[in-house]
């Protein structure tokens, strides 16, 4: 089929949105996957109303079986993927010895091991293509209070730079984006400012880590 195609895994308001308009205004085919399919046809509406072609595809990421079956079902419709955007995160507040097993393990599987899976779902129908992680400032300065958080941004930094090494030889750029700040509105670290960046780090393919503070 023809016409690029990016996937948004983890999409819904914030960057996940901000990206898909930025890719689909450049003529990208767009591909969503959460949870919630009610909250997916509100996305797919908000996107066909700015002229992007967008389909929404019921997945969770903290479930392998159901993260492939999205992917499988985004493969079935577009053919390939030329761009995947993963941008779940999750984090029960508290510190670290406050946080039970099941808490970092749960908040671990969405953070990054949801990453992995997209990843190699991805990968045997990606030529030449981008991987953007969205990474956090969280990787760089821990706060104990987000301990989970935290040790899950680390986690996708550390996958970034081993992706990144791994796959350059086939032709895949592998970056993450480290935001250092809390994204809101109006600011300099607004989505809109943020996705263009991910766009930006897809075209140029240089840096396997980029420093997001803010523009």
């Amino acid at each position: 089929m023809s016409g690029k195609v990016i996937v948004v895994v983890g999409a819904g308001p914030g960057i996940s949105m901000s990206a898909a308009k930025s890719f689909g205004r450049e003529g990208y085919k767009v591909a969503l996957i959460a949870r919630r399919l009610e909250a997916l046809k509100e996305y797919e509406e908000e996107l066909r109303n700015s002229g992007i072609e967008a389909k929404g595809f019921p997945g969770d990421v903290s479930s392998e079986v159901s993260l492939q079956t999205a992917i499988e079902a985004v493969v079935d419709t577009y053919g390939k993927i030329d761009v995947l955007l993963y941008n779940a995160a999750s984090g029960k507040p508290g510190k670290p010895t406050e946080l039970t097993l099941e808490d970092l393990v749960r908040d671990f599987k969405i953070n990054v091991a949801g990453a992995l899976i997209s990843v190699k779902e991805t990968l045997p129908y990606m030529e030449k293509g981008s991987i953007l992680l969205t990474g956090g400032g969280l990787a760089l300065q821990p706060y104990a209070d987000y301990s989970s958080l935290a040790i899950g941004k680390a986690g996708i930094r550390n996958l970034a730079y081993s992706l990144s090494q791994e796959l350059e030889a086939k032709g895949i750029y592998v970056g993450t984006l480290t935001v250092k700040g809390f994204v809101q509105e109006g600011t300099p670290f607004s989505a809109e400012h943020i996705a263009d960046t991910f766009y930006t780090m897809s075209q140029e393919r240089t840096e396997t880590e980029v420093i997001f503070e803010g523009k």
